[in-house]
C-alpha cells in the first residue's frame, strides 16, 4: 500500500471545514472521542468531527487520551472509549494515546501492564487498537512485548522516524497547516490499508463478513495447541511450538503448510516478513 496523509484533532482545532480538509489531500483523521474514565469527559467536538469528516468522505479514527497509573483504571478507560464510539463506524485504529508524566514514572512493567488491560479490553469487543506515544516512551517507558504485540502510532515530529520498532502510522508534525482548519494542526502519515483491514475483519463497527464456518479465510481465528512453527515452507525442522490465538495469514498453501500471524489486522498485509509469524502445518484448517 501506498503512503496516505492524514491529521489528527480534537476540541482544540474548533470549527473544521470538512471539505477544504479532504480537497487538501488528507484522507484520514483521527479524532479525539476523549479523555480519562468518564463519559463526561468526552471531546466536545468528537460527535461533530465525527459527523462533518464522513459527510466530507474522510476516513476516521478515534483517540482516547489516557490518564490511568492502574490497570484498573486502564480498563475503566477502555469502558469510556467503548460507551463514546458505540453506533459508529471508524476505517482507522481505536487508539490508546499514552504520554503523561505521571506514567512516566511507573516504569516499564507497570506501564505496559495498563497498555495491556487497555487494549484486550477493546480487542474483546471488536475493536482494531493501536498505541499512540512518543520515541522516549517506546523505546525507554513500554516493554517489547506491548510495542510488538499492538499496532504503534508513533509520535515523533523530525524530517524521518527513527524508531527501529514497527510503527503503523506516524505522526510528523504538530505544527502542520492545513486548508480548513484555523491554526495547527498535527500531521500523520499511514502505511497500512486500515479502510481494508477493519471491512475485511468486521472490525472498528463494519459487520462481520459471514462465511461458511469449515472454508479457510483470510484472518480466519486458529487456536493452536504445542503446534509446530517451521521458519519457511520446506525446512524440515521446526523452530518452536505455537500455543494459543494464531491467524490465518493469507489462504495460500504450500508443501502442505500456510502461513499465520499473531494478529489478525496483520493477516494478508504486505510484506509479509514483516506480520507473518510462520509457517505451520495446513491440516490445522481441516
Amino acid at each position: 500500500m501506498s503512503t496516505t496523509f492524514g491529521i489528527d484533532v480534537s476540541e482544540y482545532q474548533s470549527e473544521i471545514d470538512w471539505e477544504k480538509v479532504k480537497a487538501a489531500g488528507k484522507t484520514f483523521a483521527i479524532l479525539r472521542c476523549g479523555y480519562g474514565r468518564y463519559e463526561s469527559q468526552i471531546d466536545r467536538r468528537f460527535l461533530e468531527n465525527y459527523k462533518n469528516a464522513k459527510a466530507a468522505g474522510v476516513h476516521v479514527g478515534a483517540y482516547l487520551f489516557s490518564y490511568a497509573v492502574t490497570p484498573e483504571q486502564a480498563r475503566e478507560e477502555a469502558h469510556n472509549c467503548l460507551a463514546l464510539i458505540r453506533g459508529k463506524r471508524f476505517e482507522y485504529p481505536i487508539v490508546y494515546d499514552v504520554e503523561t508524566a505521571a506514567q512516566r514514572k511507573l516504569g516499564k512493567e507497570k506501564l505496559s501492564a495498563n497498555v495491556q488491560a487497555f487494549c484486550e479490553t477493546m480487542e474483546q469487543n471488536g475493536c482494531y487498537v493501536s498505541l499512540y506515544s512518543n520515541l522516549d516512551f517506546l523505546r525507554n517507558v513500554l516493554t517489547t512485548a506491548v510495542t510488538s504485540r499492538y499496532d504503534i502510532w508513533l509520535a515523533q515530529w523530525a524530517s524521518k522516524p527513527t524508531y527501529t520498532g514497527a510503527f503503523g502510522m506516524w505522526q510528523y508534525s504538530a505544527t502542520g497547516r492545513v486548508n480548513g482548519i484555523r491554526g495547527a494542526v498535527d500531521l500523520d502519515a499511514a502505511y497500512k490499508d486500515y479502510p481494508a483491514i477493519m471491512r475485511r475483519n468486521g472490525l472498528n463497527g463494519f459487520p462481520a463478513v459471514s462465511r461458511r464456518s469449515t472454508e479457510p479465510y483470510v484472518g480466519m481465528a486458529l487456536e493452536l495447541a504445542d503446534t509446530p512453527l517451521y521458519v519457511s515452507s520446506d525446512t524440515p525442522y521446526a523452530s518452536g511450538r505455537l500455543n494459543g490465538t494464531y491467524y490465518l495469514y493469507d489462504t495460500q498453501t504450500v508443501n502442505g503448510r500456510c502461513r499465520v500471524t499473531d494478529r489478525r489486522g496483520f493477516a494478508g498485509i504486505r510484506p509479509a516478513a514483516l506480520f507473518v509469524t510462520g509457517w505451520i502445518d495446513a491440516s490445522v484448517l481441516e
